[in-house]
C-alpha cells in the first residue's frame, strides 16, 4: 500500500511540474505597441549613418494610394543597451547585429506574443545594407501581415451580428460591432463605421463571371464597374453627386490571392462627383470560379485632415478575412 501511495504522489508531482512548465510557456508577455509601429534595435552610430538611412528608406517609404505622403511604418530606434524589459514587447522588431555572418532570420514570439522579430546580421556595414535592400519586400510583408492579423484579433473581441451577408452573398467576413449596414439589397452591401473625423466604408457585391475579362484593359474595366456601382448606390451630399474614381491619380493594379482564390487588387483615390469629397480606396475583385462569379469587396475612407494609413490597413484586414462558401 505504501508503495502505491508513493507512486501516486510521485505521479501527481511529475504532472504538476509538467503543467507549470506549460503554464510558463503560455504566460509569455502580451505584445504591445501601436499599429504600424516598428522598433528598430540598432546602435546610435549605425542609425545615424548609412545603415539607418537604408532602414528608413525601406520602412518609412511613402505608401502608394494615399492622398498625402504617409510612411509605411512609424519607426522607433532603440539602442541595444536599453532593449530590455517592457521595451522588448513591441509587436514588430527589427534588430541589426554586426560582426556576424551576413544573413536574415525571421523569429516568432521571442519576447512577447504575438510578435515578429527580424534579425539582420553582417560583418560589415555594407553587408548589412545589402541584406536589407535585397529583402525589402520580405521585411515589409512580414511586418504588414503581423499588423493585419493584429487588427483582426482586436476586432474579433466584438464581432458584428449581421447574418444577411452570408445569407445573401454566401460568404463570411470579419469586422467589429462598431460597423453598421448603411444599405442592403439582394446582392449589395454598404457597411460604414463612424470615426473621429468621418467614416470608413466597405462595399460588398457580386458580379457575373463574364463581367471582367482578363485582357489589357482590365484596370479600366474595374474602374468602370466601381464607378457604375458608386453612381447606382452611393449618392453624395448634393443632388447629382455620387462616388467615383479620381481620374487625375493613376490607380495601382496588381494580382494577388484572397481566400485561396485569384484576385485583382486596385488602389487609388475616390472622389464624389459634383462635391468636394475624396480619399483613398482599395478594391479586390475575387474570382469565384466555383460559383461562376466575381466577389468584389472595396474599402474606402473619408477622413479629412487626418492620416489615413491605419484606417486603410484595417479595411484591408477586413477584406482579406473573407471566406467564400
Amino acid at each position: 500500500m505504501r508503495n502505491i501511495i508513493f507512486s501516486l504522489v510521485s505521479l501527481i508531482l511529475f504532472a504538476s511540474c509538467g503543467d507549470k512548465k506549460n503554464t510558463n510557456d503560455r504566460y509569455i508577455a502580451d505584445a504591445s505597441g501601436a499599429i504600424n509601429n516598428v522598433s528598430v534595435v540598432v546602435d546610435n552610430d549605425l542609425w545615424d549613418g548609412s545603415i539607418g538611412e537604408t532602414i528608413r528608406s525601406v520602412l518609412a517609404k511613402p505608401i502608394y494610394g494615399l492622398p498625402q505622403d504617409e510612411p509605411t511604418f512609424t519607426i522607433n530606434q532603440i539602442p541595444p543597451s536599453v532593449f530590455s524589459g517592457f521595451v522588448t514587447r513591441n509587436r514588430t522588431v527589427l534588430k541589426i547585429e554586426t560582426n556576424k555572418d551576413a544573413g536574415i532570420e525571421v523569429l516568432t514570439d521571442v519576447y512577447a506574443r504575438p510578435q515578429k522579430v527580424i534579425v539582420i546580421t553582417g560583418k560589415t556595414k555594407q553587408e548589412v545594407i545589402d541584406i536589407i535592400t535585397e529583402n525589402e519586400s520580405k521585411i515589409i510583408e512580414t511586418f504588414r501581415n503581423e499588423e493585419l492579423a493584429e487588427r483582426l484579433r482586436q476586432m474579433a473581441k466584438s464581432p458584428h451580428p449581421f447574418t444577411s451577408i452570408k445569407d445573401k452573398l454566401g460568404l463570411t467576413i470579419q469586422f467589429d460591432s462598431s460597423h453598421r449596414i448603411a444599405k442592403e439589397t439582394d446582392g449589395f452591401f454598404w457597411i460604414r463605421k463612424d470615426i473621429t473625423t468621418g467614416t470608413t466604408n466597405l462595399l460588398i457585391y457580386e458580379l457575373p463571371i463574364d463581367a471582367i475579362k482578363r485582357n489589357d484593359s482590365i484596370v479600366n474595366q474595374v474602374i468602370k464597374i466601381r464607378d457604375s456601382v458608386g453612381k447606382l448606390y452611393i449618392e453624395g451630399p448634393v443632388e447629382g453627386s455620387y462616388l467615383a474614381t479620381e481620374n487625375a491619380y493613376t490607380p495601382f493594379h496588381g494580382e494577388t490571392i484572397v481566400d485561396n482564390k485569384p484576385a485583382l487588387e486596385t488602389k487609388g483615390i475616390w472622389d464624389v462627383k459634383n462635391a468636394f469629397m475624396g480619399g483613398p480606396f482599395i478594391n479586390y475583385a475575387i474570382e469565384d470560379k466555383t460559383n461562376k462569379r466575381w466577389v468584389v469587396i472595396e474599402g474606402f475612407a473619408f477622413a479629412p485632415s487626418v492620416e489615413k494609413r491605419n484606417y486603410m490597413l484595417e479595411l484591408e484586414a477586413i477584406i482579406k478575412s473573407v471566406k467564400i462558401d
